[in-house]
């Protein structure tokens, strides 16, 4: 993990440290990344990378998570309606993750740094670093699910977890995909429309009842 030591640093030489690691992740991915070339990028001693971080792990994940933070901060938060109904609760949502993509792919760099990340996915560091992330994002997630239901947008009949656990799997698969192929100007819309579509359906109240409960 990142050390406090890092925090202490005065921000000019986070940035710079950040910048020389960002440059060399986007360049050759996260296997081939010499974190010899960040530390010479940087101006900083092996002893003090280390000092830092944990490793060239650590350094990518903290990476990753700034570039996606400033991302965020760039969109501004997202607010879920709470009386839309069902199209303007998925509206809102599909809006906002056109504009995410849409930034995404117009940075190169943080795009590349993704695709680095799921690639070496397997990674036991990285692994953890994703684990960490989703449960600082789990708070939302499970709002999301709670306001959907009440709007009539989301289904009840399953447990949140289950139907959170369904919601990251696809939107993994369609961030991967999206990030690979990478389409731009009038083909991205209709993309994440139909890419919306799929979530939508997946976790739509039932037109009847359910036939078999899950939740106790």
């Amino acid at each position: 993990m990142v050390r406090t030591r890092f925090a202490r640093l005065a921000p000019e030489q986070q940035r710079a440290i950040e910048r020389a690691a960002l440059d060399e992740f986007a360049a050759h991915g996260f296997h081939d990344a010499s974190l010899n070339r960040v530390i010479e990028t940087a101006g900083i001693s092996k002893g003090s990378m280390y000092y830092y971080f944990d490793g060239k792990e650590d350094l990518y994940a903290h990476v990753l998570r700034t570039e996606l933070g400033g991302l965020l901060t760039r969109l501004g938060p997202l607010e879920l309606p709470d009386d839309g109904g069902p199209d303007g609760f998925w509206n809102t949502l599909q809006d906002y993750y056109l504009r995410a993509m849409t930034a995404l792919i117009d940075s190169p760099q943080l795009a590349a740094l993704l695709r680095g990340w799921m690639a070496a996915a397997a990674s036991p560091g990285l692994q953890q670093a994703q684990r960490d992330m989703e449960r600082d994002l789990m708070p939302w997630l499970e709002q999301a699910v709670a306001i959907g239901q009440r709007v009539g947008a989301v289904r009840a009949d399953l447990p949140s977890a289950l139907l959170i656990a369904v919601v990251l799997g696809m939107g993994q698969a369609m961030d991967l995909w999206l990030i690979t192929q990478q389409p731009t100007g009038n083909d991205l819309p209709p993309l994440i429309d139909a890419l919306a579509g799929m979530i939508r359906g997946a976790v739509r109240p039932l037109a009847g009842p359910a036939i078999i409960p899950l939740v106790p």
